[in-house]
This record gives C-alpha cells, structure tokens and sequence, in this order.
C-alpha cells in the first residue's frame, strides 16, 4: 500500500506536518506502508496536476486544498486555503471526515497533532518536541529576534536547511527522520551537517546584505534582492537590523518564481494591524493574517516591484 503524502516545501511546519501525518496514518491504519512525500510550492499559476495523486492513500498536509477525487486526506490552517470559490464549496460538501481545515490554529502539524487526538485518540508521545517547535516556527513565538536569527536550536538550525536546500530530496530525507528521531539527532547526522554548514555560512552572508539593500520608513522595512542570486533568506533578520520597524516587504527571485514577501515583526513596539493574507489574496497571494506571499511568473520582475511598492505604500499610511 502506497501513502502519498505533498506537503508544503521548503517549510518546517511543511515537512513536520508530513511526517507527523504519516507517522500517524502507518500506526492507526497501515503499518508497515510505503511512503512517498511530494513537495509542493506556490506559483503563479497553482494547479494539481492528477499525476501528483498516484498513491493507494493520497494526503495534502500545510497546502492548498485539491478537488481531486483521488485526495483522501487534507490538512491546513492558512487563511489562503482555496484556490477558488468552487474549491472552497467542494471542500464545505465533503462528508469524508478526512478533510479539515482551521485557520485559528498557528502551524499545521499543532492542527493535525490536535485533530489525531482528538478523533482517534492518538499520541505520539516521542513526537511532542516535533509539534511544539512547529508552532513555535511557523508561528514566530520566538523570544527574540536574536533567537530566530542566531540559530542555537536544533530546530532553528534544521529550519535553515529546509528553508535553503536545493531540490526535494534532502527534505524528505529529514521527513523521514522526523517520524521518529529527535531533532538533536537529525541535526548531527553527518549528512546533514555536511549540507548545513555551508548553508549557514550563506545565512550570516544573507544577514549582511540586508543590511546593505534594506531601509526602514515610516514603521515598514524595504529590500530588493533581484540578481542578488538569494533564493530564501531568513525572515526574521529585518526585524534583528531594524528592531522598531513594524512591517517588511521584499522582493526576490527563484529558479521557478518571483515573489513579493511581506511579513509583520512578531517584537513590535505596536502590534500590527493588518492582515498580511487578506492584502496578499487581492495581488493572488496569500498566507496568514501575520504573513504572507504574492507568487509571480519568472521573470515578472517590475510586475512584483510594482506591487511591493503598492504594499509599501499601503503600510506605510
């Protein structure tokens, strides 16, 4: 029996959701099944191809939701969940009981820890640290802004590494020992120290050229990465240089998309107002009411530029 599993990539809450999902469905109802995790990312043009969904047991977990006949099991908590109205009134007529959705909860893994328990009594007692750093990663329940860029943790260091990894592979790989290693064990692995060493060396780099590009005006944090080859930064280093600013919007490029990032800083002097998601969902964005993206074709570079300047303008009033 074939358990595919898609995930949100290059997400911690992403790959902890996967595994604990799968962690979960293989004790409850499958022991001994094969696994397969597909990472999924936002682009301009979302869809669900059927050739994704070519398991006995398909599951989406921490990403959009599918209409697709062949999807059994879907988790998620981002405000964005739908990729249209239709997808949404889909999702409302399912009676399976294996499609859930709530956006109140802070990262999916917290929601699918919660919903396992509650409906089937499970507990996964050596998974516990998994969760609560999940919802402290995808929530920014960090202390401090030098807790989330100094990267101390076990946890915050295997952030970076599936947040800059090149491909999928590594990821799954780190899914795979999420299921049942702690984090301290995953980080030490050779191979995985191997690939995070240079990838923290990137970090503190990354560090100093914010610095450089970014600016603070009127409570908002601006920076242009376009040709700085910068694929993903840490999102909690405008707020480590610029400590009193409120918002940040940025501009950056991959091999598959540009995007226009806006975040909230969790240690503002005043709490944010806005909601991040719903300003995002009106470009074809989204996320959470804290954070959230606008996913652009390769290569719409003014497009993204105008648009982050909009946001710019809109935050800053």
């Amino acid at each position: 029996m074939l358990l595919r599993v898609l995930y949100h990539d290059h997400c911690f809450d992403g790959a902890a959701s996967a595994a604990f999902f799968s962690r979960f469905y293989e004790d409850q109802f499958a022991p001994g099944a094969e696994l397969a995790f597909t990472g999924l990312a936002h682009k301009a043009s979302q869809l669900f191809e059927d050739s994704l969904f070519d398991g006995d047991v398909n599951a989406i977990v921490d990403f959009k939701y599918s209409p697709s006949p062949k999807l059994t099991w879907w988790f998620d908590h981002h405000q964005s969940a739908f990729l249209s109205p239709e997808d949404a009134e889909h999702f409302r007529r399912d009676t399976s009981g294996k499609k859930l959705f709530d956006p109140s909860f802070r990262s999916c893994t917290k929601f699918i820890a919660t919903v396992t328990a509650e409906k089937f009594g499970y507990h996964a007692a050596d998974l516990d640290d998994l969760v609560s750093w999940a919802d402290v990663i995808d929530g920014a329940l960090y202390a401090s802004a030098q807790e989330a860029v100094e990267l101390r943790e076990p946890a915050m260091k295997l952030t970076l590494l599936i947040e800059s990894a090149k491909g999928s592979e590594i990821v799954h790989r780190i899914i795979r020992r999420m299921r049942h290693q702690t984090l301290s064990e995953i980080i030490a692995e050779p191979e995985v120290q191997v690939l995070y060493t240079p990838l923290y060396e990137a970090h503190l780099k990354s560090i100093d050229l914010i610095r450089k590009r970014a600016k603070a005006d009127n409570g908002v944090i601006s920076f242009d990465l376009i040709g700085d080859q910068v694929e993903g930064y840490n999102k909690f280093i405008p707020y480590y240089l610029f400590p009193n600013s409120t918002y940040t919007v940025s501009v950056s490029t991959s091999s598959f998309r540009t995007k226009v990032s806006v975040g909230s800083n969790p240690w503002a002097p005043e709490a944010p107002a806005r909601n991040l998601a719903s300003i995002c969902e009106r470009y074809g964005g989204g996320g959470h009411p804290r954070v959230g993206a606008i996913s652009f074709e390769t290569g719409a570079v003014e497009q993204a530029r105008k648009v982050a300047a909009e946001i710019k303008h809109e935050l800053e009033a």
